[in-house]
């Protein structure tokens, strides 16, 4: 460890507070007993952004006794969004009178197509970029625009405001007539994607294990691509996936009897499987047609209403699931079975789904989560623990983007993503936190604890975003 004068050399700095956070590398069955609580906590970060300590304040090392010192009332992990649509930005609450594929005509492709216009798309990058820092959302899948113009001015902001991104623009091949000005050609779209990962994927670091901006292949949904598009995507992702680069996109979200998207998929391919058109069975009878897009960096919305043999292919293939619970609810949805869907072995991290989806702020999201699975039919119910909460909302998150080994938790080696909480600047969670835990038995007394501050959280208390020890700077709109 670096002496005291090295210390103060080169930019080490502590945060004193409450810490939370689940530690370690546990599956998502086991995350209670990962869960770490220290009441006055230190996190000592050294100056390149890495966690060099985590502990009891009482214990801190002498080398680090002469940094300077940071005070707040909590400090969490970074919140990693596994799924947010960056154009549909301005189109949270939007009244679309129907479910997923009306909402899409009326809402969604006439939103979207604003982003062709540079002015109008760089204004959106900053929005975006400034709600993201507000909800405390370090890292995030973020579903892109159509347009190269709008990705470029995504990237630009991200870079600049410090945060972490995967993003690839959303291709549509065909679709209806409200998406008209979304759509390219299967050879256009193709060639987009990959001047895309020329130009963005791991641009400031060259290394994808390091990178804060990646590149992801991103088909809207099965539904808006063909069998010749999910071909030439597979024979592209053979190759861009050993440079790190990621896939993303929707997988049963609505189920509505006849006419819903999942009975539209099966019917317009003939597959006997959703996740059959990713796997690169998508010819009729879920025949071979192409490459698998699975694997660890990829992942798949929604998933609320799969097959089991599709949970056992995403766990054996290590693809995950962003569960995105508030936007099921708005679009009526339905409910992803939650203990079935993690007994598979499937990663499950949470997604705030912006624009069905109208919370930001992925704690909000984690409180529709428990809300959503404690009303689960029948011995299907369960009240989620608050630390399966939390990791779902952080680590998982970060093991959604295979990215597990840089950040998600306060481990030291880790780098230093993590937020600042201080509870005056948002009176009601000061309250519950200082007058609502009713137990005297510690364990459980620290258990409502988080369980209050993370469904409690609202984005005023959030006092400071931190990326690899930096804090995230905010564009001016």
């Amino acid at each position: 460890m670096p002496s005291t004068d090295t210390a103060r050399d080169t930019g080490v700095r502590v945060y004193r507070a409450h810490l939370f956070h689940i530690a370690g590398a546990p599956a998502q069955t086991d995350v209670a007993s990962h869960l770490v609580s220290i009441p006055d906590g230190a996190l000592v970060v050294e100056g390149e952004g890495m966690i060099a300590w985590t502990g009891p304040w009482a214990e801190l090392p002498a080398a680090f006794a002469d940094a300077p010192v940071t005070r707040a009332d909590y400090l969490l992990p970074g919140f990693v969004d596994s799924h947010v649509h960056f154009p549909q930005s301005y189109a949270t609450a939007a009244h679309g009178g129907g479910q997923l594929l009306e909402w899409l005509d009326h809402c969604i492709f006439p939103t979207e197509t604003q982003f062709r216009d540079a002015d109008f798309a760089d204004r959106a990058a900053r929005y975006f970029t400034r709600r993201r820092i507000a909800a405390g959302t370090t890292a995030a899948m973020v579903f892109g625009s159509a347009f190269p113009v709008a990705q470029d001015a995504l990237y630009r902001e991200t870079l600049a405001a410090g945060l972490r991104i995967v993003s690839g623009r959303g291709v549509q091949t065909v679709g209806p007539d409200a998406a008209a000005a979304l759509l390219t050609t299967e050879d256009r779209a193709i060639e987009l994607i990959q001047d895309e990962i020329d130009r963005w994927h791991a641009v400031d670091t060259g290394d994808p294990r390091t990178a804060h901006v990646q590149v992801a292949v991103v088909p809207r949904f099965s539904l808006s691509v063909t069998q010749r598009t999910l071909a030439a995507m597979g024979e592209l992702y053979e190759e861009a996936q050993l440079h790190g680069v990621y896939f993303h996109s929707h997988l049963n979200e609505n189920n509505r009897k006849g006419d819903g998207e999942i009975a539209a998929v099966l019917g317009s391919y003939g597959v006997e499987a959703y996740l059959d058109t990713y796997d690169g069975r998508f010819l009729p009878g879920s025949r071979s047609g192409g490459r698998s897009l699975l694997g660890r960096r990829s992942s798949l919305a929604h998933a609320v209403h799969c097959q089991p043999r599709e949970l056992s292919r995403m766990a054996e293939t290590g693809t995950s699931i962003a569960h995105c619970p508030t936007s099921q609810l708005f679009l009526g949805s339905g409910t992803m079975p939650w203990r079935a869907t993690v007994a598979t072995g499937v990663n499950v991290a949470l997604g705030s789904d912006i624009g069905a989806g109208d919370e930001w702020l992925i704690s909000r999201v984690a409180g529709d989560a428990y809300k959503v699975h404690i009303s689960e039919e029948g011995d299907a119910g369960t009240a989620l623990h608050p630390a399966e909460l939390l990791f779902a909302a952080t680590l998982a998150g970060a093991r959604a983007l295979d990215m597990e080994h840089a950040f998600g938790n306060l481990d030291p080696g880790k780098d230093a993503d993590f937020l600042l909480i201080e509870t005056g600047r948002w009176e009601p969670l000061e309250g519950m936190l200082s007058m609502g835990i009713r137990s005297d038995d510690e364990e459980q007394a620290t258990l409502e604890e988080l369980f209050t501050l993370l469904v409690g959280l609202r984005q005023p208390a959030i006092a400071g975003v931190y990326v690899q020890g930096r804090r995230a700077v905010a564009p001016e709109l």
